[in-house]
């Protein structure tokens, strides 16, 4: 999936995605976290890949970033184990 960096610094990164579904779910797993203090996409137009941005006080963005894809992953083996479980 490719991920095109918009601007980056410590405390924020902006930057869009390809996948809706993704960036969803990102901004979800991300105002989990406790050092988030905004993450949220938004769409110029319908056409258009979204844009997140990332706001942290307490780690950097991109710790928190790789944090919610970590808590994803988890999740999502958790969830294919658990149907591997129902043969």
């Amino acid at each position: 999936m490719k991920i095109n960096v918009i601007k980056s610094s410590k405390d924020e990164i902006e930057f869009n995605i390809e996948s809706l579904t993704i960036a969803e779910l990102l901004r979800t797993y991300l105002n989990k976290d406790s050092s988030v203090t905004f993450a949220a996409w938004k769409r110029k137009h319908p056409t258009e890949n979204p844009i997140i941005l990332v706001r942290t006080k307490g780690k950097t963005a991109k710790k928190a970033l790789t944090d919610a894809v970590s808590a994803i992953e988890k999740d999502l083996d958790k969830l294919l184990n658990d149907f591997g479980k129902l043969k």
